[in-house]
């Protein structure tokens, strides 16, 4: 008799080998982190915005750059501090949104931490080198400036590349320009996980051999007249504390009554089994609801399965996770359901280990806000402590986990989930590991 055609059975292995080989042998090189770097409502610098963070100080105050009559919400995050001029020649500024700036300002920290002179790269390392940025708003305050100099008669004022750096792309670009940057220069535009979602994406081209390194990050300058009024129109910015900005923005406590807009950029430098490591990028995790374009889905399950994504991408369990940084915004619908997303994703642990939401100290960043939290995070894991979520004076019943309310605590944190949730139900996670 001749040999059966049919081909054996493959071997069957238990589920629980399965998952312990995936952690034991990852599929994947390691990510690190070589340097960050920040521009924050509360100043300048990772020192200025670790100190800011642990001390529970507030970066959101009343609007002055611009005219707020007739607003019903009179302020916002706003980095006072910052000052283009330092980063940008004057020529140069009239032709780029603020957000180009302010995204230099923190990548030239960045380098500086990662002990990287960009102005030594080889041609071969330029080219090596991607720049991913994520943004919600990008260029709207340059086109808000172009069109009032049009509405004002002023045309003749307005910069002559008015088209490509009022596009979104362009962003990249000149932060490519600025470094001599010569790889892959992409924009990942998907609202408040944009950040979340360009840290995904510099981690699979580092992985599939595309770059050798990212200036990766996340930044949005949207604290412009325009945006106040279509924010104010939609009824979802936080009124209350007209007189004590400080205090609007109040994550997961009962008395909450909307988000408050503010604008940062928060940079990093990833690499391949970096020599120098701050941290380690290990995974990311998307899903939407496909449910409304501004609400979330009253159940918490695609919030709570981008989380469980993200750790399956780093071959952790969920009983890993130290700590959780929320997107807590402080809308009433936004921290309900992402305490029951939490709640489903942790099971028995969400009331166990500690979380925070640093917008309740530097408002709502808009797409940067997920790199917002990852750089607060690492800085924080550094200093074995957590930021408090200020604000957190009345508990509301439904939000009945441990947010660290009123201050920082003692912390020693080796594994933390970042939580980003956004407009057009998206839901982005990532996990970092302390170096």
């Amino acid at each position: 008799m001749g040999r059966s055609s049919t081909p054996p059975e493959p071997p069957h292995y238990p589920l629980a080998f399965l998952w312990t080989l995936a952690i034991v042998l990852p599929m994947h090189p390691r990510i690190t982190i070589a340097g960050v770097g920040t521009v924050a409502p509360q100043g300048i610098g990772n020192k200025r915005y670790l100190d800011a963070l642990l001390n529970g100080e507030s970066g959101v105050r009343a609007i002055s750059h611009f005219d707020t009559t007739g607003l019903s919400v009179r302020f916002a995050g706003y980095a006072k501090e910052f000052e283009p001029a330092k980063y940008m020649d004057e020529h140069t500024l009239k032709h780029v949104a603020r957000v180009v700036p302010m995204s230099v300002a923190a990548s030239m920290e960045a380098f500086a931490e990662a002990g990287i002179d960009h102005t030594k790269l080889s041609l071969e390392e330029r080219r090596r080198f991607a720049v991913v940025i994520g943004s919600g708003g990008g260029a709207m305050e340059f086109v808000e400036r172009q069109y009032d100099l049009w509405y004002k008669g002023s045309v003749k004022k307005a910069s002559v590349y008015v088209v490509p750096s009022g596009t979104m792309g362009n962003m990249a670009s000149e932060v490519s320009m600025a470094f001599g940057l010569r790889g892959p220069s992409h924009v990942i535009t998907t609202g408040c996980t944009s950040s979340s979602d360009a840290m995904g994406y510099a981690m699979m081209l580092l992985r599939d051999n595309r770059a050798d390194r990212v200036l990766v990050g996340g930044a949005d300058c949207t604290v412009t007249r325009g945006m106040m009024e279509g924010l104010c129109l939609m009824g979802i910015l936080a009124s209350k504390y007209q007189a004590e900005p400080a205090r609007a923005c109040r994550p997961f406590d009962g008395q909450r009554d909307g988000f408050v807009l503010s604008e940062g950029a928060w940079m990093m430098i990833m690499e391949k089994n970096g020599k120098k490591s701050v941290a380690e990028m290990a995974g990311h995790g998307g899903t939407c609801d496909a449910h409304h374009r501004v609400r979330m889905a009253e159940d918490g399950i695609e919030p709570a399965r981008s989380m469980q994504l993200a750790c399956e991408d780093a071959g952790v369990k969920p009983e890993d996770i130290d700590s959780v940084w929320l997107h807590g915004t402080g809308t009433q619908l936004n921290d309900r359901i992402e305490s029951k997303a939490v709640k489903l994703f942790l099971g028995d642990r969400a009331k166990k280990i500690p979380m925070t939401a640093v917008k309740s100290m530097i408002g709502h960043p808009q797409g940067a806000c997920g790199s917002a939290a990852a750089v607060g995070a690492i800085l924080a894991m550094h200093a074995g402590a957590i930021p408090p979520t200020i604000n957190l004076e009345n508990p509301d019943p439904e939000c009945d986990l441990d947010y660290t309310p009123l201050r920082a605590r003692d912390c020693n944190a080796r594994v933390v989930m970042i939580s980003t949730l956004g407009f057009g139900s998206k839901n982005a996670a990532i996990v970092i590991k302390r170096a």
